[in-house]
């Protein structure tokens, strides 16, 4: 999963390359005072790149649609097509950052006095601002895309996932016969008094082993393989329940599928010559339920394959969380005893979702953050704002008020394009990111839109915070461009 989220970061590199003409159009199209307009050529061929990137992510997420029968490079042409059109939809709302800071200046009437001011400012400086407030919306965009996608991939994730054993149980496996010992004294060490189940392999793979169990079919979906070979407190561990019966000679069909098995048959080749000849020997079963559905198979205890001329090796040791459930901190220890070339332990805790992409995320909204505090390049431009506001208030603090409010503005601004483009991309990228080949197929997407509006409503009023806390007041300012107007 956290390798899916880091290629999913990667990737969508590519859209940002051709996102940075956002800032290019953003400051071409600006302006030069606050009275001025917005090209209707930049604007309307703005909003037709936009509409073509539209086209290729939605494009991109009908081809995905289908659940199966994709191969690799498929895959890739569909993701990147839908990468391209991602970048080429960003790249065309570059513009609207201009025409969306004069919307808040001609509106400006009805804001508070401080951003009343704050509008104006960056109205009258959009050949500066407007670029800035691009950085913010492709920032936004990417992290809003990468939530949607990251949450989508998740849930595909979870629906998918097949435990290696039951809640809480403490596997050690992947060690050779002659570190089989070791192993099993290290468990001991660190967990002692806790008994340890067993289960074995054969010690030579080669040579045919089945099971015929009469009207019991497997389920897909479980652990194990058709069979287990073991003793009784690996027969405990199957079923969950410690007062099961062991009989060294008796088969067990571990499932709560309404069977009956009075016997099974062995189907078995000891000798590699035998392998087309193999022997059927019956021996007596009967069934036990399991607490877990995934634990469902047949037991086969361990003397009763000896006994057909096999030799047996230990395959997996295994603590049963029923009679204890192990720590993190008992499982480093044991790694630390047995290190990485003996033996791998794992310990089931159930699905574990990736959280790899929150700092990713984190990081493009503070990149989002800085674009809104460009725009006031840490302080006033003009000296009007801040002796009107003190005129009218008389408070020295009225140059923050007004700094917050103006990094406040340019945020709120690129947050919302940078919604009117990350929303739709994440939604068609997740088509194609999920797109599967095995079982299980696509499960319906969960989008956390609370979540979105949280972040797209955090991002303004964090920007407006550290404008308020960061921006400092020159004592010299310079002229902005529509005081010089005004001269």
């Amino acid at each position: 999963m956290l390798a899916d989220l880091v290629a999913i970061a990667v990737l969508l590199a590519i859209p940002l390359g051709i996102a940075s003409a956002a800032v290019t159009a953003a400051a071409l199209s600006a302006p030069h005072d606050r009275h001025g307009r917005v090209g209707r050529v930049y604007l309307v061929g703005g909003l037709f790149v936009s509409f073509a990137g539209a086209w290729l992510v939605a494009l991109s997420a009908w081809l995905g649609r289908e659940d199966s029968g994709l191969g690799a490079f498929p895959f890739l042409g569909m993701l990147l097509l839908g990468l391209v059109g991602a970048g080429l939809l960003v790249s065309g709302l570059g513009p609207s950052s201009s025409w969306l800071l004069g919307i808040f200046d001609r509106h400006a009437a009805r804001l508070p006095l401080p951003a009343r001011l704050a509008a104006r400012d960056l109205a009258g400086r959009r050949r500066s601002t407007a670029p800035a407030v691009a950085v913010t919306m492709i920032a936004t965009a990417f992290g809003i895309a990468l939530t949607i996608i990251a949450v989508g991939v998740t849930g595909q994730s979870r629906a998918g996932y097949l435990p290696q054993a039951r809640p809480g149980a403490l596997l050690v496996g992947h060690f050779s016969a002659a570190d089989a010992g070791t192993v099993r004294a290290a468990i001991e060490r660190e967990l002692p008094g806790v008994p340890v189940a067993q289960s074995e392999r054969l010690s030579d793979a080669s040579r045919f082993f089945q099971i015929r169990a009469e009207d019991y079919d497997q389920p897909q979906e479980v652990v194990h393989w058709p069979h287990v070979i073991g003793d009784g407190a690996m027969l405990r561990y199957l079923t969950g329940h410690q007062s099961t019966p062991y009989d060294e000679n008796t088969v067990v069909v571990v499932t709560n599928a309404d069977v009956q098995a009075d016997a099974v048959e062995i189907v078995h080749a000891v000798d590699k010559r035998d392998g087309d000849r193999p022997t059927v020997r019956i021996v007596p079963a009967r069934v036990a339920r399991t607490a877990d559905p995934t634990m469902e198979t047949v037991f086969v205890p361990s003397k009763i394959v000896r006994d057909l001329g096999f030799r047996l090796e230990p395959d997996e040791l295994i603590v049963d969380p029923t009679l204890r459930r192990v720590s993190v901190d008992e499982q480093e220890r044991l790694d630390g005893r047995l290190g990485d070339e003996v033996a791998d332990t794992y310990v089931e805790r159930g699905f574990q979702p990736a959280t790899g992409w929150v700092p990713v995320v984190a990081a493009a909204f503070l990149v989002a953050a800085g674009g809104a505090l460009a725009t006031g390049r840490g302080r006033t431009v003009s000296p009007r704002p801040a002796r009107v506001l003190r005129h009218v208030t008389g408070r020295r603090s009225a140059f923050r008020w007004f700094a917050a409010s103006r990094t406040g503005l340019a945020a709120l601004c690129g947050t919302v394009l940078g919604a009117v483009a990350g929303i739709p991309i994440g939604m068609s990228l997740i088509w194609v990111w999920t797109t599967t080949w095995e079982e299980p197929d696509r499960v319906p997407f969960e989008t956390r839109w609370a979540l979105i509006a949280a972040m797209a409503a955090a991002l303004p009023l964090l920007a407006a915070a550290l404008g308020g806390l960061l921006s400092r007041e020159d004592a010299n300012p310079r002229i902005s461009p529509a005081g010089r107007a005004r001269r």
